[in-house]
């Protein structure tokens, strides 16, 4: 199971979670033995698979560091933080982080989409 790290630490995930929000997008940093990258994209496509069933799923893309960073950035955007929750929460998910790299540091964090005049649209 991989460790926690919050980005925000005084505002986890699991607080994040209970906010009723449309249109999310988790943003994921994980961070890794270099060693055990092929068990981790392995158990990660186990998990987007899930995901990508799961109501209120939209899409999700993974990438990787530049270089000899075994570091990747996975995000997924979904139609609310319920939907995100539900599957967050749910049991077959719980179960199947637990087969992530011992060596593995999640980072989890959700964000909307913000509009800025002239250079982004919410």
């Amino acid at each position: 199971m991989p460790q926690m790290r919050p980005m925000d630490p005084a505002f986890p995930i699991d607080r994040q979670v209970g906010i009723d929000a449309a249109a999310v997008v988790l943003v994921n940093l994980f961070t890794l033995d270099r060693a055990d990258e092929q068990t981790f994209l392995q158990v990660w496509q186990d998990d987007a698979a899930f995901m990508k069933q799961q109501p209120g799923f939209i899409s999700t893309q993974l990438h990787r560091a530049v270089g000899e960073s075994a570091t990747y950035l996975n995000y997924a955007v979904w139609e609310s933080t319920a939907a995100f929750r539900a599957a967050f929460t749910h049991p077959e998910f719980r179960a199947k982080i637990s087969a992530y790299p011992t060596s593995a540091v999640a980072s989890p964090h959700l964000f909307q989409k913000l509009a800025v005049p002239g250079i982004c649209v919410a």
